[in-house]
């Protein structure tokens, strides 16, 4: 059987035959596309009460926290200072799922929204809006070809998971985010940054999850960070062998 990855999605009112404001779980579909691709079995997520989260985990062999709204400042006690789209219960829903899936030892993918939640989970805090003009990140703009046409390097730290998986040194990302890592969460290290110092991975200290947590979206990279979803799946593949 192939592994099976959950991947969390994000509730959205869109225009639908039901009316102009119909609220849907949505999630674009190349995060299904990239994540099936090396042979794993995608499954998407609803928000769920924190206290299934075990009871999710214990059905699949691996978890993809996606990138969505901003993560609420109250989840990491601040008050509110540029944040917005914010959903309680996706929080919840998903700082559980992160906490369970550290708690087995569970393979993660943890992308933009993910890794920011990766880092509130333990802790850690953000910065709720990075945008400089002239920067490697600009604020975000309003027109969508702009926002994904926007990239920046990063430098990945030779030695760390990330590394091993992507190749260390300069690389070039997307910038589909305005939010990031202020202060990181103890039991983590950086494994890679932007040139203005904006944290763009992180990874536990210890082995004991298999976790890469990226800012940048690997899924719109055209097929540049296809290794990091092959990574998920082989580490899936080999812990659902182990578990046998």
């Amino acid at each position: 059987m192939r592994p099976r990855i959950a991947i969390t999605s994000w509730k959205r009112h869109l225009p639908t035959f039901l009316g102009e404001r119909t609220l849907l779980y949505t999630l674009g579909e190349e995060y299904v596309d990239c994540v099936a691709r090396p042979g794993t079995l995608p499954l998407l997520l609803p928000h769920l009460a924190p206290d299934q989260a075990d009871a999710v985990l214990d059905g699949v062999d691996g978890l993809v926290v996606a990138g969505g709204g901003d993560v609420d400042p109250a989840s990491y006690g601040a008050p509110n200072a540029g944040s917005y789209d914010h959903d309680a219960a996706a929080d919840a829903s998903e700082l559980a799922l992160l906490r369970a899936a550290r708690d087995r030892g569970m393979p993660t993918l943890a992308i933009c929204r993910g890794m920011q939640l990766v880092n509130v989970a333990y802790g850690g805090t953000l910065h709720q809006d990075i945008g400089v003009p002239g920067g490697a990140h600009e604020p975000i703009s309003h027109i969508p070809q702009e926002v994904l046409d926007a990239t920046h390097p990063i430098e990945v730290v030779a030695g760390s998971r990330l590394a091993e998986v992507v190749g260390p040194g300069e690389r070039v990302v997307n910038t589909i985010h305005h939010q990031a890592i202020d202060r990181l969460a103890d039991g983590f290290h950086v494994t890679a940054t932007a040139p203005d110092g904006v944290i763009e991975a992180i990874e536990p200290d210890d082995d004991a999850w298999p976790l890469l947590a990226v800012q940048w979206h690997p899924e719109k990279a055209d097929g540049q960070d296809e290794p990091l979803f092959a990574w998920l799946a082989e580490t899936a593949r080999t812990a659902r062998t182990a578990r046998r």
